[in-house]
Parts: structure tokens; C-alpha cells; sequence
């Protein structure tokens, strides 16, 4: 048996121990039943290696844990996203965190070889989620739906090299909103822009740019500078690593690696490094290569469009013209975006952040159909918001500027200066949850009344309610501010009523 050998000498003992074990019912004579050896191999492989001395406990590569810290502030950037979908009329959804094999492969370009794989458990062929459009794609067309705007929020996972220090991850949560559905040409499109810089404005990140190009723009560009088209995909992939890779670079990986003839490289070479307003897509109407190939005309005219409806948005100086940007994935045919930061001059104490984009997006009008038995397309276009690289941003700068976070949100703390009050304390803090207060108190039968206090102060703590011997004889609460350490006596049965409104004037 191929397992056995994977066994060190010091786990023999433990697999003969269970083997020598009475047969199972089904097992005859001394034939043991596959089942109970493949038992008995994986106890003892677990065995030998819980006895390693030098085993680390960590994340696995790629990932990270949140801490209650972390989680208020990604909750914050959460919040604020999904108030925004919500604003502008979104469903949410969500679909599994795995699908078909079949249903991701070939959807991607390149990037398929990214994908993580589930092993065959004797059913189907399974792999985790590269992004969340693709399954949105394949509930469309499973469920006939000819129209929807939704929102997902959701974790996908990418079999990539990770850079942490860049906020990039294995696993990581992505921040959908798509249109679906057939309408006049752009008015989505400009929409979904329009709700990048809404979302890039309200997280105060600083100064940004989106960047905006046409698929179809691309493969005409591809087209009139001589890449054949069966390269177009291969070209397409390269020309997206721009971002991170000098043109220097990429153009030695489409000449060496991808066989690209130079000149045509060179070529490719004079339009990606053009960029600017629509002022650039008149000037590329003019081209003379470029306004000979009809899919390039069709993309400019689309973006001219588009121009219009952001300007009437207000939005048009945050936007740029860039034929470098490409977006690899297979999927896309009409208008791609990406948002990408300024960098802007460094405080003091603070080092230059460099995340690449934190936004993107684009329309894909083909990919419904793909899983569709008659192949009818549902046009869609959307966005997607890059949440770890942004929450990598304000975890940096608010580490830089030493801001603390309070990681609950208790407003009262219920608290007594005597023993044996025990049971006048649940009883008030019954009363505080029943009334949707947000109260704790410690889980001790005689707690010092400094301990509590000091609770409230490190905790943030706003209030603390107070019942003692005197208290109980007078019918009354006391109410404390930690702030400012102010008490006041209220009546036993007023006191919630006081309580929520001190907190309504807070």
C-alpha cells in the first residue's frame, strides 16, 4: 500500500497496535477492509505528527486572522460600501464558496492556473471561487433571470504568490455590485463609475484616478499592429501587468516568452503609453490605423458616450482615457475601469504605500451565455472593491498616527461597590438588554468596585449604573460618567429612561 511508506519508523508501533484489532463485521477472516487500514495509516501519520517537537502553530500562507480591532474597521469600510449598493437600488446574494470545476475553468485566461482545486471526495469535481462575477454569471443563466442589480460580499481564493506588506492574500474578501440586463448603451456603465468614486470619496483614502479602456479597443489595436489572433488573450495578459511591470518588461515577455515579432511589440508600444480625457478618444478617432478596424470604433464610440454620462455625473476629472489598461480576465468585452491611488507625499514616520488598484471592473456581455444550453446572453456590466487593499491602507495609517479602536460597542456597565449583590445586578441588567441598551457587568459574585471602573475606562465604557446598600434602601441608581466621573441619583424605576436619554444626547 502506497500509504504505508509515508509512515515514520516511531508510527509503525501505533499502526500494528490497530491493526491487530479484531476485524470489522464485514471483514472476513483476517482480509481487513480498506476502510479500517486507511483508518488506521491516517491515525497514526496524525499521531507522528503531533509528536513533532518542532511544530509552529500559524496561518497558512496567505491568509491572515482578524482581530476584534481589525474586524471594527473592516466593518466600518463594509458598511460604508454596502450602504452605497443599497443606495443605488441593490439586491444582495450570495452563492457558494464552491463550484463545478467545469463552471470556472476557461474563464479566466491565464489566471485559471490559479484556481484552488478541491480533492475529489467520489462525487464531483469541485474548485473554490476565483472571484464572485462567474458564479453570479452561472445563477443567471441557472435561474432564467433576465434582469437583476445586485450586491456580494463574499471571500474568494486565488493560488497566487502573496505580498502581504501590499495587502495581498490567498484568500481575501471581495466587494461586488453588477447590472444585468439589456438597456441603452452606457448608462450602467456610467453608473457603476459613479459609484467607485462615491465609495473611493466616502473612505477618504485620498486622491484617486480610474482609469477606463474598451476590450474592443484593445483587440483593434491588437489587430491593426499585427498580433495575430490566436495571441490576442496571450498579448491581452501581458499588457495587464503594465501596473506592475516596466513596458521594457512586458515587451520582453510578449517578444521571448509569447513569440510576439518585435515591431509589432513596438508598435503596441506607441499606443499603451497614451492617456488623457476624452480629448484622447477624438484624437484615436483620427488614427489612421486605428480608425480603419470597426471593433476600435464601436469602443470609441461607446466611450465618447460614456464621457457625456460622467460629466453630467460630475465625476469626468476623475476619470482617465488609458489604452495600457487591459484587465486580463478572459470574460470581459466592452468597457473595463480600474481605480488606482495617487501617490501623494509621504507624513512624517509614514512609508509610501503601493497596493496597485483598489477598484475594478467592466462589462461582460458574453459570459451569461456560456452557460446558457442555447447560449442566450444577458448583457452585464460591474465593479468590484478591492477590500483588503484598502483595509491594508487605514490599518497603516491609523498604526502611524497611533489611533486606538474600541472594539465594543457597550454603552452601560452595571456595577456594585458591596458583596452579595449579585442578583440586583442581573436584575438590572436584564432590564438594560430588554430595553435594546447594550450593557455588561463582570461574571463575578463580588467584584472590586475598582476593577469595574477601570473595566469601563479601558473599554470605553460611557456609563456605569451603580447599586449598592444605600441605593437599595433609598429606591434609587446611581449613574456615573466615566469621562467626567459624575454621579447622579435616579429613581429605581426611572433609571432606563434616563439612561437612553443620556444616550440620545451622546
Amino acid at each position: 500500500m502506497p500509504l504505508l511508506g509515508l509512515l515514520p519508523r516511531r508510527a509503525w508501533a501505533s499502526l500494528l497496535s490497530q491493526l491487530l484489532r479484531p476485524p470489522c463485521a464485514s471483514c472476513t477472516g483476517a482480509v481487513r477492509c480498506q476502510s479500517q487500514v486507511a483508518e488506521a495509516v491516517l491515525t497514526s501519520q496524525l499521531k507522528a505528527h503531533q509528536e513533532k517537537p518542532n511544530f509552529i502553530i500559524k496561518t497558512p500562507k496567505g491568509t491572515r486572522d482578524l482581530s476584534p480591532q481589525h474586524m471594527v474597521v473592516r466593518e466600518k469600510i463594509l458598511d460604508l460600501v454596502i450602504s452605497c449598493f443599497k443606495r443605488h437600488g441593490a439586491k444582495g446574494m450570495d452563492t457558494p464558496a464552491f463550484e463545478l470545476k467545469e463552471t470556472l475553468t476557461e474563464k479566466y485566461g491565464e489566471d485559471s492556473g490559479l484556481m484552488y482545486d478541491l480533492k475529489d471526495q467520489g462525487g464531483e469535481l469541485l474548485s473554490l471561487r476565483y472571484d464572485l462575477t462567474v458564479p453570479f454569471a452561472r445563477y443567471l443563466a441557472m435561474n432564467k433571470v433576465k434582469k437583476m442589480k445586485r450586491y456580494h460580499v463574499g471571500k474568494v481564493w486565488r493560488r497566487e504568490s502573496p505580498t502581504i506588506v501590499q495587502g495581498r492574500y490567498r484568500e481575501f474578501c471581495q466587494c461586488d455590485f453588477d447590472i444585468a440586463g439589456q438597456f441603452d448603451p452606457m448608462i450602467p456603465d456610467a453608473e457603476c463609475l459613479k459609484i467607485m468614486c462615491e465609495i473611493l470619496s466616502g473612505l477618504q483614502l485620498g486622491d484617486f484616478l480610474i482609469k477606463v479602456n474598451d476590450r474592443r479597443i484593445v483587440d483593434g489595436m491588437f489587430a491593426v499592429c499585427g498580433v495575430p489572433e490566436s495571441k490576442f488573450r496571450a498579448i491581452c495578459s501581458s499588457i495587464d501587468k503594465l501596473d506592475k511591470m516596466a513596458w521594457k518588461d512586458v515587451r520582453h515577455e510578449m517578444v521571448v516568452k509569447k513569440g510576439l515579432a518585435p515591431e509589432v511589440a513596438d508598435r503596441i508600444g506607441d499606443y499603451v503609453q497614451c492617456h488623457g480625457g476624452v480629448s484622447l478618444v477624438e484624437q484615436m478617432f483620427q488614427d489612421p490605423r486605428l480608425s480603419q478596424n470597426k471593433q476600435a470604433l464601436e469602443g470609441l464610440g461607446d466611450l465618447k458616450l460614456l464621457f457625456e454620462y460622467l460629466t453630467l455625473f460630475g465625476i469626468a476629472d476623475k476619470i482617465s482615457f488609458d489604452l495600457s489598461l487591459a484587465r486580463g480576465l478572459d470574460y470581459y468585452t466592452g468597457v473595463i475601469y480600474e481605480a488606482v491611488l495617487l501617490q501623494t507625499p509621504t507624513q512624517a514616520g509614514e512609508e509610501p504605500l503601493n497596493v496597485g488598484s483598489v477598484a475594478a471592473g467592466g462589462r461582460y456581455d458574453g459570459l451569461v451565455g456560456m452557460f446558457d444550453p442555447k447560449g442566450h446572453k444577458v448583457p452585464c456590466v460591474g465593479l468590484s472593491i478591492g477590500v483588503e487593499r484598502i483595509f491594508y491602507i487605514v490599518e497603516q495609517r491609523m498604526e502611524t498616527k497611533g489611533e486606538k479602536v474600541r472594539t465594543t460597542e457597550t454603552q452601560v456597565f452595571v456595577a456594585t461597590p458591596q458583596k452579595n449583590f449579585l442578583q440586583e445586578r442581573l436584575k438590572l441588567i436584564a432590564e438594560l438588554w430588554d430595553s435594546g441598551i447594550k450593557a455588561e457587568m463582570l461574571y463575578k459574585n463580588n467584584p472590586k468596585l475598582l476593577t469595574q471602573l477601570h473595566y469601563c475606562e479601558s473599554t470605553g465604557i460611557p456609563l456605569v449604573v451603580i447599586i449598592g446598600e444605600q441605593e437599595l434602601k433609598e429606591g434609587v441608581i446611581k449613574i456615573r460618567s466615566v469621562a467626567s466621573r459624575e454621579e447622579v441619583a435616579i429613581k429605581r424605576e426611572n433609571f432606563v429612561a434616563e439612561i437612553q436619554k443620556r444616550l440620545s444626547e451622546s
